[in-house]
């Protein structure tokens, strides 16, 4: 639609075409960190992949799987758009965090299938209802009628989250870093440069605690 305004043209958009770039939008940021989370896998073998990596057992494929759950999650069940997939992870019964790791019967493909699945069945759920349709989060204290937006901006930033948790991962298994295969998003240094930057922020830690003072209360 095209309004006149002090003789000059302009297109105004309608809430029908904002709603859907919106839309887009937001879908095209979640596959960013999809794709970010994916690819911290590439390269590692089986063992490297599932290794618990932190002292809470933070490991690659078990992001993997508790992403694929999330989606499955809030764009099936809390939308009411069977998915198909059981989820044993969820059940009421499974032990803590049964989601955050994959078990030796669970292939990384089969993770990585389910994490697909998952994002399929998520943006068909999106563009078919939109994203001023409400669902039901039961474990939700606020929001007790939550929009797909809403759904869909709590999904985007745990998704990113989780994304930088494989950045770390990924480099403590290996050494690899950066954003994307295409682009680090680092600066281009070698090895040595970056043994000396590690080097200088350690020399900068040590010197700041040496002149700490603690604050004490008045």
């Amino acid at each position: 639609m095209s309004v006149s305004v002090a003789g000059a043209i302009v297109k105004v958009m309608s809430q029908d075409t904002a709603d859907e770039a919106a839309r887009e939008e937001l879908l095209h940021y979640l596959q960013v960190g999809r794709d970010a989370v994916v690819w911290k896998l590439e390269g590692l073998s089986d063992y490297d992949v599932r290794r618990p990596m932190t002292p809470t057992g933070t490991n690659l494929l078990g992001l993997v799987k508790h992403l694929a759950g999330v989606e499955l999650g809030y764009f099936g069940d809390c939308l009411d758009r069977p998915h198909g997939h059981d989820l044993t992870w969820w059940a009421e019964d499974a032990e803590d965090n049964a989601d955050m790791w994959a078990t030796p019967e669970e292939s990384r493909q089969q993770v990585l299938d389910l994490y697909r699945a998952a994002w399929r069945h998520t943006d068909e759920s999106v563009r078919t209802l939109g994203l001023e349709a409400t669902g039901h989060v039961p474990w939700w204290t606020e929001h007790a009628r939550p929009t797909v937006r809403l759904l869909l901006v709590h999904v985007v930033a745990e998704t990113h989250r989780h994304a930088g948790h494989a950045d770390i991962v990924r480099e403590l298994v290996d050494g690899s870093a950066g954003i994307s295969a295409r682009h680090s998003n680092l600066p281009e240094q070698d090895e040595h440069w970056w043994q000396s930057y590690r080097q200088r922020l350690e020399v900068a830690a040590r010197s700041a605690q040496a002149t700490d003072h603690p604050t004490t209360a008045h």
